[in-house]
């Protein structure tokens, strides 16, 4: 039971990082590609493959931060 905790907490830290992070870069990646590239598949492919990238770097080290602080158990 533990566990499913840990699993709920990384689940939503992944998905507020997600949000800050789309609301954070979206604006200037598209203004980088140009609103016609924006609108491909590829663009915006190689957008979201190098924020999961991102995001799941930046959620693991908050996990272990927070292991680290004795917040998490497990």
């Amino acid at each position: 039971m533990k566990n499913t905790w840990v699993i709920v907490i990384a689940a939503a830290i992944f998905l507020i990082i997600t949000f800050l992070y789309w609301k954070m870069t979206s604006g200037y990646a598209e203004n980088e590609y140009g609103k016609k590239m924006w609108q491909q598949w590829g663009t915006k492919t190689f957008y979201w493959s190098g924020a999961f990238f991102i995001r799941g770097g930046i959620t693991v080290m908050v996990i272990f931060l927070l292991k680290w602080a004795n917040i998490l158990t497990f």
